[in-house]
């Protein structure tokens, strides 16, 4: 099947029907599956599969049991097909705003550390310009966030990439965030007895602690910072992406949290939560915008972006 792909014979041979397949193979795991959920013979789909082989110049897919692992090829094609389902959910969702006859909608995922600044300074100068845009913010852990843009669920994402160099993303950096360990006013570490200019770690895995889940870039430096003190993670852990269940959780109990400094400063200065005096070695990558490559941002969404950017400078 060795040959050079001519881009425009590629696209004339091309189906979104075979699209389609391909995104079902790849949700449901075997071809019959896949058939059937497009209400199709598994002969049809077979067919069509093999159509979309001959296209492409290389084979997708291997059996491995009754079902299908991706080639090398396949994860590539892929990974461009699930792109392009997340682009036509947001033409899907820009066209039904313009058929209403509304302002348009804008679609936002961002990690709690650019919420009390960047995030809420863009926003209020936006809506300046665009004041009937409907604006929907979704927070969380920039991996989770990052799987709504891919689906098309987002139209920007502020956050951190997980691999700096995936170039299926623009990634503009804006800047880094400090983390903080809180504890509650009450808590033994936080009494002024006990406080020192700096807390040693070993006091602190006396206490149970909140943590974000597996996946997320905060997880990963604070699993960084036990492993540097040879200790393994606490067992008995909470995990949560809600910085609020955090914030509420160290308030009420001896639990320990790790939430970003931006964020533990403001609950300080009102006396809700304590800081205790330790700085965490290890230092989170810068976050930033992030859009997908090849999907285009409405004006209103440019504009934030480069609001975005105006306040970090």
């Amino acid at each position: 099947m060795d040959r050079t792909l001519n881009v425009p014979a590629l696209l004339s041979r091309l189906r979104m029907r075979q699209i389609v397949l391909l995104l079902a193979i790849d949700e449901r795991g075997t071809l019959r599956a896949a058939a059937s959920q497009l209400n199709m013979t598994q002969s049809a789909a077979s067919k069509m599969l093999h159509e979309l082989e001959l296209a492409l110049g290389q084979p997708l897919f291997e059996r491995v049991g009754r079902g299908l692992a991706q080639t090398p090829a396949g994860a590539c094609v892929m990974g461009y097909f699930r792109g392009m389902r997340g682009t036509m959910s947001s033409l899907a969702r820009e066209l039904d705003e313009l058929r209403l006859g509304s302002a348009g909608k804008l679609f936002i995922g961002s990690i709690m550390a650019a919420s009390p600044g960047h995030l809420t300074d863009a926003l209020l100068r936006l809506k300046q310009t665009y004041p009937l845009l409907a604006v929907e913010i979704v927070t969380g852990t920039s991996d989770l966030l990052i799987a709504r843009l891919n689906e098309g669920k987002l139209d920007v994402v502020i956050g951190r990439m997980l691999t700096l160099s995936d170039r299926n993303y623009v990634f503009r950096p804006i800047g880094d965030e400090a983390l903080s360990v809180i504890a509650a006013v009450d808590h033994p570490l936080a009494m002024p007895q006990s406080v020192q200019k700096r807390l040693d770690f070993e006091a602190m895995l006396a206490y149970p602690w909140i943590l974000q889940p597996h996946g997320s870039p905060m997880r990963d430096v604070i699993e960084q910072e036990f492993r540097s003190h040879n200790v393994a993670t606490p067992p008995g852990l909470i995990e949560s992406a809600s910085i609020l269940t955090t914030t509420n959780l160290a308030m009420k109990s001896h639990m320990l949290g790790v939430i970003p400094e931006s964020v533990a400063s403001r609950y300080a200065a009102h006396g809700l939560l304590a800081i205790l005096p330790y700085q965490i070695r290890q230092s989170l990558t810068a976050f930033g915008s992030i859009v997908p490559r090849d999907r285009p941002l409405s004006a209103a969404g440019q504009h934030f972006i480069d609001l975005l950017h105006d306040n970090s400078r």
